[in-house]
């Protein structure tokens, strides 16, 4: 698949929609979901597109996250709602729900094996999720400091 495809179009559409039915769903109201949802498709799509050119499943996840939360940091600033809501609705189409799946099936089947190795992949896929976050906030904090200080 390429990155600039009909596919990729589609499944950003998929996933903008999923976050609009999420944003729904959690009593977001007004314009303001519709910002979350292209969010929640530009996240997939930035990981559709890092992945090809990539081939790192890691390095995808922290770069579309990286992107989006700077996103997310911008539109919730210019919106006026909190950037925690907007980076926990839009960072959804990324969690490693599928492995966590899998994972727990085989624990139940007693292949601890497969098991280990799904939950290694959940860890992983979580903590760069994580550490996106947390470097994107870490430098929005720094460039306010910076610009109060001067």
């Amino acid at each position: 698949m390429r990155p600039f495809d009909h596919l990729t179009l589609m499944q950003f559409c998929w996933a903008a929609l999923s976050i609009l039915g999420f944003s729904i769903r959690v009593n977001l109201k007004g314009w303001k979901i519709l910002l979350i949802a292209i969010g929640g498709g530009l996240t997939w799509a930035f990981y559709l597109i890092f992945l090809y050119f990539s081939k790192s499943l890691l390095f995808s996840v922290f770069c579309s996250v990286f992107l989006v939360c700077t996103y997310s940091e911008i539109m919730a600033r210019l919106s006026k709602i909190p950037v925690s809501v907007f980076v926990t609705c839009v960072i959804i189409p990324l969690v490693p729900g599928s492995n966590l799946y899998y994972a727990m099936q085989a624990y139940i089947a007693g292949d601890s094996v497969v098991a280990s190795q799904n939950l290694y992949k959940v860890l992983l896929i979580s903590g760069t999720i994580a550490l996106a976050i947390a470097v994107v906030s870490s430098i929005t904090n720094l460039i306010f400091r910076m610009k109060n200080r001067f």
